[in-house]
This record gives structure tokens, C-alpha cells and sequence, in this order.
């Protein structure tokens, strides 16, 4: 089971190839989205950086409502959006500094009104709910990248617009 401060290490780890994504979405392209039902540009960028402070903060509740509206605002500007995206590494950073080893073992429940549509350990929470669906929303951010002509950052490895340094 990983510890809280394998936790933290990964969001360390994660946040300068998240930070270089969200600095290549183009200003111009905020409105722009691959299908009707898609979110636009503006407001995947804005839940990417959203998602590390917000889904700490519901990590720490016992459970979550899934039938709750979730605002998708868009971006003003690549200046909001990054300040957003400091904030909210700031954010789940020092919430997850509050958890314990321990707590990574206590219940999380997710509920779909009265109905309990999930039960998991809070440390599979974290795991699943908050890294990989940041690693996901990430991974379409790039492809909407790709489709506005807007460069795509290396991540793991060189993409077809940047290799990265090697030491």
C-alpha cells in the first residue's frame, strides 16, 4: 500500500508535466471542442487544473454524492488557468500533508443519491479517482493540443513536438 508521502511524491513528480500542458493551450482556442458533447478547451484545461485540489478535499470527506452539479467553467486566459492550476497543487499538497498512513486504509464511499454506487480504501480514492483521472483528462488535453496545432509537450517520454533533455 503506498504511503501518504508516496502520494505527495507523485504529485511532485506529476505537476511539472501537467504545468508544461496547460502553458501549451492556446488563448485563442478556449472555445474550441473536437464534438458537440465534448467540453471545450477552455474548460477540460480548467478541470485539469482543477483536479488535484478538488479531489483531495473529497478524499478527505467520508463520501461523495456523484449526482452533485459540477461547475465546467472555462478559462479567461492562460494566466487564470495557471494560477488556478499553482493554487490547486498548493491545495492538495497541504491536504494531503494532513492525512495519515492510517487513513489511507479508512472507507470512502461513493453514493448516487441513496444508492451506494462505490465503497473503496481512501489510499484506491487517491489512486484511482485522483491520479488517474488526472493522468486521463491530461492525456485528452494533449490530443485537443494536437488537433489545434498547438505544440505537445514531452511527457514520459518525447512527443512528436519535444524531446526532452537528456542528462
Amino acid at each position: 500500500m503506498p504511503t501518504v508521502h508516496d502520494f505527495i511524491r507523485e504529485l511532485d513528480l506529476e505537476t511539472p508535466a501537467t504545468r508544461r500542458t496547460l502553458e501549451r493551450v492556446p488563448a485563442s482556442q478556449m472555445d474550441w471542442k473536437p464534438h458537440q458533447k465534448s467540453l471545450s478547451m477552455g474548460q477540460l484545461a480548467m478541470h485539469v487544473a482543477k483536479i488535484p485540489g478538488v479531489l483531495s478535499e473529497i478524499a478527505l470527506k467520508p463520501s461523495f454524492d456523484v449526482a452533485t452539479v459540477i461547475p465546467r467553467p472555462s478559462a479567461a486566459n492562460i494566466a487564470e488557468l495557471l494560477s488556478t492550476f499553482e493554487e490547486s497543487i498548493a491545495k492538495a499538497r497541504a491536504l494531503l500533508s494532513e492525512m495519515t498512513d492510517a487513513s489511507l486504509t479508512t472507507p470512502w464511499r461513493m453514493f448516487n443519491g441513496n444508492l451506494e454506487v462505490a465503497s473503496m480504501p481512501r489510499g484506491d480514492f487517491l489512486r484511482s479517482i485522483l491520479f488517474n483521472h488526472w493522468y486521463h483528462h491530461r492525456g485528452q488535453l494533449t490530443v485537443y493540443l494536437r488537433e489545434t496545432g498547438a505544440l505537445v509537450p514531452a511527457i514520459y517520454g518525447a512527443s512528436a513536438d519535444e524531446v526532452p533533455a537528456v542528462g
